[in-house]
């Protein structure tokens, strides 16, 4: 039975080509040296003092910065290519991470924040895209999966490891290591994977409904795209808000919270791939499992409020894990088969357009509503939002269902 399970699990793996495991082992490296993000707004609050409204106002420059760069990464990668997109935005990024850990006032790291994010970000559309040609047409969701196994499998390893540095050799050592990284893969990318033109799309984008398909009259992509940005604001507290509470609430350490995300990217790279082969095989409508996602994020926060156990943080990572399980993968591939052909980075853009809005969004309300209210108002604000991200991709389910008829 064990040794079946596990030809199983294996099984899920199978059949991608060459260049998207090299995608997923520099996507891997990459994400396992990221560890400045998750401590960012302990790094602002504890070591160079802001206060609460100026670390907001940071994380509102880094995620302006993000959203202009998914922008342009998208709009570059139909114009250029994802290929030459894909290379600048991380070794420029490298260089500019040895740099910024020298920047230490309020608006010299609004403007570093910023910029950074413009290059850094303009890699994401520009990787979507670069799936979408590598991948089998039929692997193309489980193949997007993939590359999130090696993002949160590296960002199992990268917290717990930037915990550990911050508390032997300080944050220092974090920029440096950011930097490298980014640097490191991207070169790797560009030894083994050779640059590859797009010549044909998906089955799925062959219709005629998509070929007149435009960005500016697809009011049902802006519904999705509102439903992605809902549930993204609500799941960065993770990254924004959380790691504060941990050490103010709860008197944990950077060591603590660094374990607490690498539970959570554990958990993603043991049960994702199954999960959305799970999906796929039993032919679920994509958008239902986004809703399912999004309503357990809301839930992932609202038993915060139950906070006199220190316990309530694992469930609470357990429900946001298995929401962003549910839910990233199969918008991800929702966004990306709604796109006409040609227009796939422009859509891939906007799509990660909202996750950068999300950051802004979030960083600014959550800091905003802690420094007024407490932490109590902020888990209920934002478990109720998360709530009605559910019940938006509901009326989107049925909208779209609605049209195909």
């Amino acid at each position: 039975m064990f040794r079946q399970a596990i030809s199983q699990y294996i099984n899920n793996f199978r059949g991608f080509r060459r260049e998207v495991w090299i995608l997923a082992i520099i996507t891997f490296i990459n994400r396992a040296g990221t560890m400045v993000l998750p401590f960012l707004s302990k790094y602002l609050k504890e070591n160079l003092h802001f206060t609460y409204d100026q670390v907001g106002t940071v994380m509102v420059f880094f995620g302006l910065g993000s959203l202009i760069g998914s922008w342009l990464g998208g709009k570059l990668s139909d114009k250029i290519g994802f290929y030459k997109i894909m290379i600048f935005s991380l070794f420029t990024s490298g260089l500019m991470f040895f740099g910024i850990q020298y920047v230490t006032t309020f608006p010299g790291l609004c403007i570093a924040m910023f910029s950074i994010m413009v290059i850094a970000d303009m890699f994401r559309p520009a990787m979507f895209v670069s799936i979408s040609t590598y991948a089998k047409p039929e692997n193309h969701t489980k193949a997007m999966t993939l590359v999130r196994l090696a993002v949160n499998l590296g960002f199992a390893a990268g917290p717990a490891l930037g915990g550990l540095i911050i508390v032997t050799i300080g944050y220092r050592g974090l920029f440096w290591i950011d930097g490298a990284t980014c640097i490191t893969s991207i070169l790797i990318f560009r030894l083994l994977v050779k640059e590859k033109k797009k010549v044909s799309s998906p089955e799925t984008f062959t219709d005629d409904t998509k070929k007149s398909r435009t960005l500016k009259n697809d009011k049902l992509f802006w519904l999705f795209l509102f439903c992605s940005f809902a549930t993204a604001m609500v799941f960065f507290q993770l990254l924004t808000t959380l790691p504060l509470y941990h050490k103010e609430h709860y008197g944990l350490t950077e060591f603590h919270t660094g374990l607490l995300m690498s539970f959570n990217g554990l958990m993603v790279f043991a049960l994702e791939m199954p999960l959305v082969s799970f999906f796929e095989r039993k032919n679920v409508p994509k958008l239902k499992v986004v809703g399912w996602g999004a309503l357990l994020v809301a839930l992932s926060y609202l038993v915060l409020l139950f906070d006199a156990w220190i316990g309530i943080l694992i469930i609470s990572i357990i429900l946001i894990t298995f929401g962003e399980m549910f839910n990233f993968p199969f918008s991800n591939s929702f966004a990306f088969g709604r796109a006409p052909k040609g227009q796939e980075g422009l859509y891939m853009g906007w799509y990660t357009m909202m996750f950068s809005l999300a950051h802004i969004v979030s960083a600014k309300l959550g800091m905003g509503i802690i420094a007024t209210y407490g932490y109590a108002a902020n888990w209920l604000f934002m478990g109720l939002f998360g709530l009605f991200s559910f019940a938006c991709c509901i009326v989107l389910q049925r909208l779209i269902l609605k049209a195909d008829t």
